[in-house]
């Protein structure tokens, strides 16, 4: 609690714009899944050192100095994503079906010579979907109490209003209160509401009885340029320059009922959108001339991004003064008061990526590849637009984040030439530590409190193809699923974070993968 607090009067002392963006939406952007071709998608994507397929462009450039000859070709998907919540024995089911442009590509290989040591150096690009975030999450319940104290999002309203108070004597009746850079916009939302009394202590009169729902949509788009050389066809170096374009857009509600005809509703709308790039260097290696063995290793810069947060809130109480008989509606509104959203620019840097794989082939029969990646989250840094560092972010990153470790497993058996099996498998640690909690700055235009530690994620994947002299075709299918605790809001409580039971969460994702390729 004692580093929150400090960087809570940082964010006041030094914060050069009002807090917006979180662990949680960084982590949204950030973290990576398993898609690209069908092929690479039925072998678990552990082509790093059996290279040979546009989406090894990602995981190690080499991989593309294993072609002989060009290469282009698209990705169509559909997708079934589901969401199940359990919450107080109240159990939602949300599902989205949607169809994708997973990717488009080609590779262009140059044939240097036969008995020279460069044999060839091959070009390549390929678009390819990244992060495909559409999500809907619902869950309802009574939020309990703990020392006495009902658990209350207006317990963070006034958290934030009441720790702004030392420090700065922030004017909440301003008809300018939006756009105060002092001012947090949820503690506002709790005056405004008069849900917080004169002094801003919070005022909850009974047990809260909750409803939450969330949508998501979009995600983030990948363009990799690669170049890659073949030496002696034995040694593969690559390096690959990736653009990335981000629109992730979230919509939340977040309901509370008293039962004495009193209550309220916060709507929130953000959206996280902007570009980033990065760097990729990988190399393969036969170590023996005879051996069918390939070793792989790359290493992936940080993504830099230059990000914008926009942003805007709807709250409706209806309150009951004393000695009236009837509720009182009361509002707040951004969107209205600003003609428009708030809109915040920021800079985020991700994590180094080192990756090793292995590779082995029998003959032209099957292939076996296996691949190691790690990548620390805690190290992960936010950045004003001028270049200092956001300590509010950044020391929540440490509290939150940790390593997460992916391991992926493939195979690939072709019984005849033309026709392949495939199957493969994907592990991916935790980001989230277990006591990680979403915590907003006293200055935050961020209104909605809720947040997800995700577990452990798994991937099964199969897969079939067809090699003709030309054409190729190719169709996977993918089945990912983890687990993730919900909380609609945390409330200090004395000396202690107390937050409502987890909402226990089944995220799952079902896709089904064709590409058509021809090389020549």
């Amino acid at each position: 609690m004692k580093k929150r607090t400090i960087a809570w009067a940082l964010a006041l002392l030094i914060g050069t714009t009002a807090g917006a963006q979180t662990v949680y939406d960084a982590m949204n952007i950030t973290q990576k899944e398993l898609n690209g071709t069908a092929r690479f998608v039925g072998m678990g994507g552990a082509m790093g050192a059996l290279g040979g397929d546009l989406s090894t462009m990602n995981t190690n450039p080499a991989g593309i100095g294993i072609y002989r000859s060009c290469d282009v070709a698209t990705t169509l998907s559909y997708n079934i994503l589901s969401t199940s919540s359990e919450y107080m024995n109240n159990r939602f089911d949300n599902t989205k079906y949607r169809w994708n442009f997973d990717n488009i590509g080609f590779v262009y290989a140059m044939k240097i010579g036969n008995q020279t040591p460069l044999r060839y150096v091959n070009f390549g690009f390929n678009y390819a979907k990244s992060k495909m975030l559409y999500r809907n999450m619902t869950m309802s319940g009574l939020m309990g109490q703990v020392d006495g104290a009902f658990l209350s999002q207006v317990r963070t309203m006034e958290d934030q209003a009441y720790q702004n108070d030392p420090y700065i004597k922030t004017d909440f009746d301003s008809p300018r209160i939006w756009e105060d850079y002092d001012a947090g916009w949820l503690g506002v939302m709790g005056i405004k509401g008069n849900l917080l009394d004169n002094e801003l202590y919070a005022i909850v009169p009974n047990e809260v009885d909750a409803l939450f729902h969330s949508q998501e949509r979009g995600g983030v788009d990948r363009f990799d340029f690669n170049m890659a050389f073949n030496i002696n066809d034995r040694f593969y170096i690559g390096a690959t320059i990736g653009a990335y374009d981000v629109d992730y857009k979230k919509y939340t509600l977040y309901d509370e009922d008293y039962g004495n005809k009193e209550g309220y509703s916060l709507e929130t709308d953000k959206r996280i959108s902007g570009s980033g790039f990065d760097f990729k260097l990988g190399m393969i290696a036969r170590p023996f001339e005879d051996s069918p063995l390939r070793l792989g290793v790359a290493i992936h810069t940080p993504t830099w991004y230059n990000l914008t947060y926009e942003t805007g809130a709807r709250l409706n109480a209806d309150i009951l003064f004393e000695g009236d008989t009837e509720t009182t509606r009361l509002s707040a509104n951004t969107v209205s008061d600003l003609r428009g959203n708030m809109v915040s620019d920021f800079e985020l840097v991700t994590p180094w990526v080192f990756n090793a794989s292995l590779g082995y082939t029998v003959g032209s029969m099957l292939a076996l590849g296996a691949e190691y990646e790690y990548e620390d989250y805690s190290s992960m840094k936010f950045r004003y637009p001028d270049g200092g560092d956001m300590e509010f972010e950044n020391n929540e990153t440490d509290l939150c984040l940790k390593a997460t470790h992916t391991v992926r497993l493939g195979m690939e058996l072709k019984p005849i030439s033309s026709f392949a099996l495939r199957a493969g498998y994907n592990y991916s640690s935790a980001a989230f530590k277990n006591d990680a909690i979403k915590a907003l700055p006293v200055n935050s235009i961020s209104t909605d409190t809720d947040f997800s530690n995700h577990k452990e994620m798994n991937t099964l994947t199969l897969g079939i193809g067809y090699r003709g002299k030309m054409i190729y075709t190719d169709l996977a299918y993918k089945y990912n699923w983890y687990k993730s605790d919900f909380y609609p809001f945390y409330n200090q409580i004395g000396d202690q974070y107390a937050t409502a039971p987890a909402t226990k969460v089944d995220n799952e994702r079902s896709q089904v993968l064709f590409t058509l390729g021809v090389r020549f």
